[in-house]
């Protein structure tokens, strides 16, 4: 079987210092070892002696259950258990509610340079901050050129060719209260099943306008006018008027999407003419689909106005 290559990886050192845990065992060369995988393993099944061999393996985590496991083993078994659970494919161990380290496990780790940690959290917790810490890490990720701003709560990711005006539309949509993430390029990644934007760090805060440079957004308008990531909930694609194009006129439920990292993100197309305020029509835009996502409809509301009027009129010209 070919073995399968991973572009993003996590050094235990990166995690121990992130979540401040305590080292029991292993050097510092221990902690040069990486994660690949945003996953995390409790052994019970290796506890009891069944183990399916994986590559790569997930970081482990072991609370009261395995403990208490543990003692009901004599140190030869603990031994045979303990030594495919800390082999050089599986990154590093973590134990949870400050539990005392087993004897024997001790000693497997420190004759093999293996990294145990323990922490005095409980282990669901623990389990939860590490899959989110490591989906951030491990996320597949792309870049887009574009602006990413929070529109009424909803993270919309604005694309148009260069010279259409995004950076500008931005700022309007500044001034009247709406919050930047992201303009120019924006980092995408795929965490939880959801696209995820961010501004790289050396953009954090600034909008490049045309005629003027760069404007520190935070400075002009204050920090609340900035967030540092948010959720993609739509895309509005901003084109040049065509008049042989078609566009929505009466706002049915559109079938455009975009499709980021294998997810379908919504997408609605704006034409840019002369006279046209932007601002407007993307925060118009963005009300219109909150609001049928809460189930509301304006064009079936007006259909259904359209004929019930109709079908009125039908019956009075037949009387």
């Amino acid at each position: 079987m070919e073995e399968k290559t991973y572009d993003k990886k996590v050094l235990i050192s990166e995690i121990k210092d992130f979540f401040q845990f305590e080292q029991l065992t292993g050097n510092e060369e221990s902690l040069k070892r990486w994660v690949v995988v945003p996953d995390i393993n409790r052994p019970g099944f290796e506890l009891m002696g069944y183990v399916k061999p994986t590559s790569p393996r997930r970081v482990i985590i072991m609370g009261h259950k395995e403990m208490r496991f543990i003692e009901t083993l004599n140190e030869e078994q603990q031994r045979e258990r303990y030594e495919p659970i800390t082999d050089p494919l599986t990154p590093m161990m973590l134990i949870t509610h400050n539990n005392p380290i087993p004897p024997v496990l001790k000693q497997v780790a420190d004759e093999r340079n293996f990294p145990i940690f323990r922490t005095p959290f409980d282990t669901y917790r623990m389990v939860v901050d590490l899959i989110t810490y490591l989906d951030e890490k491990l996320a597949e990720e792309t870049t887009v050129s574009g602006v990413l701003m929070s529109v009424y709560g909803k993270g919309v990711l604005l694309l148009a060719d260069s010279g259409m005006g995004k950076s500008e539309t931005a700022l309007e949509l500044i001034r009247d209260g709406q919050v930047l993430i992201a303009d120019d390029r924006v980092d995408l990644q795929k965490i939880h099943n959801r696209i995820v934007g961010h501004a790289p760090d050396l953009l954090k805060g600034m909008l490049e306008l045309r005629g003027i440079g760069i404007v520190d957004v935070a400075r002009m308008y204050g920090a609340n006018c900035l967030m540092d990531k948010h959720v993609v909930d739509l895309v509005i694609n901003l084109v040049k008027y065509d008049p042989n194009d078609e566009y929505e006129r009466l706002g049915e439920v559109s079938s455009r999407f975009t499709r980021i990292l294998d997810i379908l993100i919504p997408t609605i197309v704006l034409p840019v003419s002369t006279g046209r305020s932007m601002r407007i029509l993307i925060e118009s835009a963005v009300t219109n689909f909150i609001l049928k996502e809460e189930g509301y409809n304006a064009t079936t509301n007006f259909k259904n106005k359209l004929y019930t009027y109709l079908e009125n009129k039908d019956q009075e010209d037949k009387a």
